[in-house]
């Protein structure tokens, strides 16, 4: 292999392409993996360690130092002439939108499991999300090696929690400190690694007598599962002669690509075993962009369905995923090619904002180096500079033949800081500073309370903000001041209320009238707000109705209560009046707006808290103590399992009464206990607890 192949500059079929996210719950050997992949396949020469702080994928300051992966990063290897383009995300719950984000433009994804955990918190929140963009998967059983590795306790809970069917292809040779490597159903081999050479040199072997019978229950297992996806595989059962291997290589691609099952493999990143077979796995199993097959768009001027095959005869289209800073070229918009062929010096259309962007340089990344190209060819992701009003979510594509993919949703913020320069100096590169970091992140918000006049930084945890803040500080040189978090409650209603409200005002020398009546009626926070019309829209003007919708949505961005933002509200445009000569959109859009706040003081007004969904990993001897704990921070204990020689409490707990959790668990454990925490849902708060916060808030006096 040329130099030039290793560095991604040499042009690959796109059958011989994979796009591939790591994806796992925080401390499950994520990044471990990744860098074994790089090592094996000749990327790097010297594996690096997260607890040592240097490997290629960490580069971030703030990610070495706390041992975790903060952004996802994309990085290139060749192995068995097929080129796999890795994106390693991040683990921790209040990064979740690099993990949304990397599986929307990825074909496939490893899914890795702590061998003794299991399927932890984040393993499903993760899941969940590939199964949002159907991506096919396999599922890399890790940390053999440590005591109580469990491979069957994985399998269950894989079953359990994921509603998933696992398929083994493989079976641990060993467990804990007797692992020696693995045992290959397929091929019906053992593999050994050679500690010597970092697990480099891979011995092959006969199975152990010993095992042969469990081994070949666990064939006999597999077969049955994927027979019925290749028929040369099944006539060769039905023969009762020898199986070939390749057949059933190719029974269970077929099985992932469909999204029937999942491989399971398994191994011990750290200490350097089953990597290469999993590595082949991903080219055997996992599919290649041709697999993926057409993408389907919109037409942005008609709406009409368009799609896109990947291959570079199509016009041009690719997604923006990310939008990254990099301090050596600028500004930094990671894409996925979908379709065509593009150079640098291009111009393309971004049918979003209508402009015309041109592509100054190409990159592909390698983590947090570039290696330039000349060209972007369909299949593969590539970093561009040049874009100048594309965000994250948008399109690109050839002026003549628009097309426009589905946007991408990010979630709200639940946690909020204040946030000041230390001088007038600091002003500016403040606020462009925070620009840049809202550009980055969709995830980041910066608003202005309009009472008190604070600039607040919101993000998604404790960690992020406090992430975000560290990055304006070091990264961009600024010095601030950052008050107490501060939680991003919602409003909504209680019950249900119809109001009627009619405009009529000389505004400008001009009459604007307008009569509405809305009905509201409570629904699921997470639904937001939901706009439906009851009125005969052959005989109601197009523009009327479009503001009184605006009325609405503009309205619901501030609470009568404690001007919130609400959510959770169906509101039914159920009648209108207007006359030929002074009805106006404005007057409508008023109209529906007053309407809308008065029938929402009927109907009750109710604070909602994000609630948060908590798992707490905690040795029997501080069951007790933690319980006691969660409880008088308002949670609710919805299961406690056990776990080897630790118990699992899951429990539900208000985010306002999580704040410092990590150093109180802490202190209750001598530091034995380990937790997570994820937004879970929004919910009502009690009267009680409703009026401390809105005097807390300065809303009641």
């Amino acid at each position: 292999m040329s130099k030039d192949d290793k560095e991604g500059n040499a042009t690959i079929n796109p059958w011989a392409v994979r796009n591939i996210g790591i994806m796992a719950h925080i401390d499950a050997g994520k990044t471990t993996t990744t860098e074994r992949i790089l090592f094996y396949s000749g990327v790097v020469h010297r594996m690096g360690e997260v607890h040592d702080g240097n490997t290629v994928m960490d580069w971030m300051v703030q990610e070495r130092e706390r041992g975790i992966t903060i952004t996802s990063a994309a990085i290139s290897c060749m192995w068995k002439d097929h080129r796999i383009n890795i994106i390693d995300t991040p683990g921790h719950v209040d990064f979740t939108i690099e993990v949304e984000r990397s599986l929307r433009v990825l074909d496939g994804a490893v899914a890795i499991f702590d061998s003794v955990g299991g399927v932890e918190p984040q393993s499903e929140t993760v899941w969940r999300q590939a199964d949002k963009y159907h991506v096919p998967r396999i599922a890399f059983v890790n940390k053999m090696d440590r005591v109580g590795a469990d491979f069957d306790n994985a399998l269950s809970m894989m079953r359990k929690k994921l509603s998933m069917k696992p398929v083994v292809v493989q079976l641990p040779l060993g467990r804990e400190e007797m692992f020696e490597g693995i045992i290959d159903l397929v091929h019906m081999k053992a593999y050994r690694y050679d500690e010597a050479t970092l697990g480099a040199r891979v011995t092959e072997s006969a199975i152990p007598e010993a095992l042969i019978g469990k081994v070949q229950h666990a064939r006999a297992e597999m077969l049955e599962q994927v027979v019925d996806f290749n028929d040369e595989l099944m006539h060769q059962m039905l023969a009762e002669g020898a199986i070939d291997p390749g057949a059933i290589v190719k029974a269970i691609r077929n099985g992932v690509l469909a999204s029937e099952f999942y491989p399971v493999l398994c191994g011990s990143a750290f200490k350097n075993k089953g990597i290469q077979q999993l590595i082949d796995a991903v080219i055997d199993y996992l599919p290649s962009p041709l697999d993926r097959g057409k993408v389907a768009g919109r037409d942005p001027a008609s709406g009409e369905e368009r799609v896109r095959a990947p291959d570079e005869q199509s016009p041009f289209s690719a997604l923006v995923f990310k939008i990254a800073s990099d301090t050596h070229v600028g500004r930094l918009a990671y894409v996925r090619v979908y379709s065509g062929k593009g150079g640098f010096k291009d111009h393309l259309l971004n049918p979003r904002t209508r402009a015309s962007e041109r592509v100054t340089r190409i990159f592909r990344m390698h983590a947090n180096k570039r290696h330039p190209e000349q060209f972007m060819h369909a299949g593969e992701i590539y970093g561009l500079v040049g874009l100048k009003e594309t965000t994250t979510g948008d399109t690109l594509c050839d002026p003549d033949f628009q097309i426009v993919y589905e946007r991408m949703e990010f979630p709200q913020p639940v946690l909020s800081r204040s946030i000041e320069p230390k001088s007038t100096v600091d002003e500016e590169k403040l606020t462009a500073a925070l620009a840049r970091l809202c550009d980055e992140d969709p995830t980041c918000q910066v608003t202005t309370d309009s009472e008190t006049g604070q600039r607040l930084i919101s993000g998604m945890g404790e960690l992020h903000v406090e992430i975000l803040v560290d990055r304006l500080m070091r990264e961009f040189n600024v010095g601030v001041h950052v008050g107490n978090p501060q939680v991003s409650y919602r409003e909504s209603i209680s019950g249900s209320a119809v109001e009627g409200f009619e405009f009529s005002q000389l505004i400008g020398g001009k009459s604007h009238y307008a009569r509405v009546t809305l009905a509201v009626e409570t629904v699921a926070p997470s639904s937001g707000i939901v706009f439906e019309s009851a009125v005969n829209n052959a005989g109601f003007p197009s523009a009327f109705l479009a503001a009184v919708r605006q009325g609405v949505m503009e309205a619901s961005s501030g609470g009568v209560l404690s001007g919130y933002p609400l959510a959770g509200i169906r509101t039914v445009f159920k009648s209108a009046s207007y006359r030929d000569d002074d009805s106006t959109e404005m007057g409508f859009k008023i109209a529906s707006t007053m309407a809308f706040k008065q029938a929402c003081l009927k109907a009750g007004p109710v604070l909602l808290e994000p609630v948060m969904r908590v798992e707490v990993v905690v040795p029997v001897d501080y069951m007790g103590a933690v319980i006691n704990d969660l409880n008088g921070r308002r949670g609710r204990i919805t299961g406690i399992t056990a776990r080897r020689d630790a118990q699992v409490v899951d429990a539900e707990a208000p985010l306002a009464e999580m704040f410092g959790y990590a150093t109180n668990l802490r202190s209750l454990t001598q530091g034995r206990a380990v937790y997570t925490m994820q937004f879970d849902r929004y919910e009502s708060t009690t009267p009680g607890i409703q009026e401390t916060i809105l005097r807390r808030i300065g809303r009641l006096f």
